[in-house]
């Protein structure tokens, strides 16, 4: 072999492993990109969305209500899911005629959470206390969400971050997509 053929070989090996030490960690620690499979979060996030989740920022500061997360099914850890936060740790979401309340510390007799991000809100009524590192998501597609009114709370250790970035499609790139707390 010629030596420029062996030089372009080591550099593109140089090259390679550089990138994958650059790439590795950032993928696995700070940001990941994921695909919305599903009808749970429509009109907000359809089939096909192209997000970048934040890993990083919930090792520094709780998730808050009317956040997107992306987090680990509890029934099926290997399973993704997008959802929105309704309720925090230690509080008491009580779901009545489709509207949703909350009772916590700051308002022990509850108040009705405001969603103007949702356009179908059927549900069935229920009423769950949360405790410490749990929280209560729903899908803004009520209908069609499996969430916490299936499967119960969400424990804080299943949450993988926030949905930071969404890149597709085109015409509704958006940082913090769908949130009520954007920066």
């Amino acid at each position: 072999m010629s030596e420029s053929k062996e030089n372009f070989i080591i550099e593109t090996l140089k090259f390679s492993l550089v990138a994958i030490l650059i790439v590795l960690p950032f993928r696995m620690f700070i940001a990941q990109p994921f695909l919305v499979s599903g009808a749970s979060m429509s009109p907000n996030f359809e089939t096909g969305n192209y997000l970048i989740v934040d890993q990083l920022s919930y090792n520094f500061e709780d998730p808050q209500r009317g956040e997107i997360i992306i987090f680990r099914y509890p029934n099926d850890p290997k399973k993704f899911f997008i959802k929105r936060v309704i309720g925090l740790p230690t509080e008491t979401v009580k779901i009545s005629s489709s509207k949703v309340f909350i009772k916590n510390t700051e308002n022990p007799n509850g108040f009705e959470l405001d969603e103007p991000y949702l356009q179908n809100t059927s549900s069935k009524d229920t009423e769950t206390t949360l405790n410490e590192d749990e929280y209560y998501v729903m899908g803004d597609n009520r209908p069609a969400s499996s969430d916490s009114r299936v499967w119960g709370v969400l424990p804080k250790d299943l949450i993988v971050g926030r949905a930071f970035l969404r890149l597709f499609p085109f015409n509704k790139i958006d940082f913090f997509p769908a949130s009520l707390n954007k920066f």
